[in-house]
């Protein structure tokens, strides 16, 4: 009965959060991040343990895999979108690669973090399956990117607009894919408030993020590590 009132209460928690977020069209009550804060506050105060939680909630865990896969019918809507643009894109989404890892990682060292935690930084941009990966491949703590992902997941959906707004970016390929490629799945799902051209650019940078970053993140690592 527990697993089942898990899954309910998060359900209904995201869709009280995204009805409040309707309402007041904000960056700040983002679904995601409103919906984690008072389910946070709610199993902290039901002295709700972690695994307990998980019990249940991971079915809702489980559809996370089909819903990137569902993200290939955006991508075939708009294939000549991406060709003409092919160019652009791999080189941004790479860039952004690389000095997302280089500011990120330097900035830990200049602060005196630990090494296992510079380790779980590297891969903090890359979509949680692949990040987990690599994280453990660099002897990170896989446990603690997925953290850093939601974090930077989070960041780039609050901030982004306000970015897009300030720096005047109207192009659906410049907000596609600078969302995907610094801000994952959870940028993804803010970029299907702004049409399907621009989901699509959003899951072409997430996807080649992972691609690319599964090769660039260890290369990195070497040196810097």
């Amino acid at each position: 009965m527990l697993a089942i009132g898990t899954v309910l209460a998060t359900i209904i928690v995201f869709l009280l959060m995204k009805k409040l977020y309707g309402r007041f069209s904000t960056p700040i009550l983002f679904p995601v991040l409103t919906a984690t804060i008072v389910l946070v506050i709610l199993l902290t105060s039901f002295s709700v343990s972690y695994d307990t939680y998980m019990s249940g909630a991971k079915w809702i865990d489980a559809f996370l895999g089909p819903a990137i896969v569902s993200f290939a019918y955006p991508l075939y809507t708009q294939r000549n979108l991406i060709k003409k643009n092919l160019f652009s894109i791999i080189t941004s989404v790479t860039v952004a690669l690389i000095s997302g890892i280089i500011s990120v990682i330097l900035l830990a060292k200049l602060i005196g973090v630990d090494q296992e935690i510079v380790a779980s930084l590297f891969s903090k941009s890359i979509t949680t399956p692949v990040a987990m990966k690599i994280t453990e491949s660099l002897g990170g703590i896989p446990s603690l990117t997925v953290v850093f992902v939601i974090l930077a997941g989070l960041t780039g959906a609050i901030l982004g607009p306000y970015i897009f707004k300030i720096c005047k970016i109207n192009n659906p390929v410049s907000k596609g894919v600078s969302m995907g490629s610094a801000s994952h799945a959870i940028g993804v799902a803010k970029l299907s408030e702004y049409g399907e051209q621009t989901l699509s650019m959003g899951t072409v940078g997430m996807t080649l993020s992972a691609i690319i970053g599964a090769f660039i993140c260890p290369l990195f690592a070497w040196f810097m590590l």
